[in-house]
């Protein structure tokens, strides 16, 4: 699987200031617990951040497999506009019902086509997947697209608001049925 390991969304960025990003629930370079995956818990993962570069109006956070097997990878949760003074997200705020999450943030279409986090899903026996949730400091308090905007379209408007970023990132394998 190494060889086909694709590059993380934020690689073609610019250089931006490091943002520390910490989970209850995932080890950065671990496996991700059931509660992550697609059939099992499909929770989002509790996430803390710190280290805000001076100038932070908002964050966005991101789920992404770069190494899905689609030519483009697969996000799993876009979540735009969290208020500055917001440094945590709880487990499960990323259920789209909006509980636990700030006033005025807004959860993008994910490819499973839903607005929420989607858990991890490889196909059996694709080998081992890496889960990349990414925080982003942004530079202001509305990033621009609304809740019908696609997650290229964030990335875009992220390349260029990003005052910082920092990841966890964690593995999930479904091994092949035997």
């Amino acid at each position: 699987m190494s060889e086909r390991r694709r590059p993380l969304p934020h690689d073609f960025h610019p250089p931006v200031a490091p943002v520390t990003v910490s989970s209850t629930d995932i080890v950065d370079g671990g496996r991700l617990g059931d509660a992550q995956v697609f059939d099992r818990g499909n929770t989002s993962p509790q996430l803390s951040w710190s280290d805000a570069p001076e100038g932070t109006k908002s964050y966005a956070v991101t789920c992404f497999d770069p190494d899905a097997p689609t030519g483009s990878g697969f996000w799993h949760w876009v979540l735009i506009d969290i208020p500055a003074n917001v440094t945590e997200l709880p487990a499960g705020a990323g259920t789209g019902d909006m509980k636990g999450l700030p006033p005025g943030a807004i959860h993008i279409r994910n490819d499973y086509g839903t607005r929420d986090f989607g858990g991890a899903a490889p196909p059996p026996g694709d080998g081992p997947h890496r889960y990349v949730f990414t925080v982003y400091a942004v530079d202001s308090e509305k990033l621009g697209p609304d809740e019908n905007a696609t997650p290229a379209q964030v990335g875009f408007m992220l390349r260029f608001h990003a005052l910082g970023r920092g990841h966890l990132i964690g593995e999930y394998e479904n091994p092949a049925a035997a």
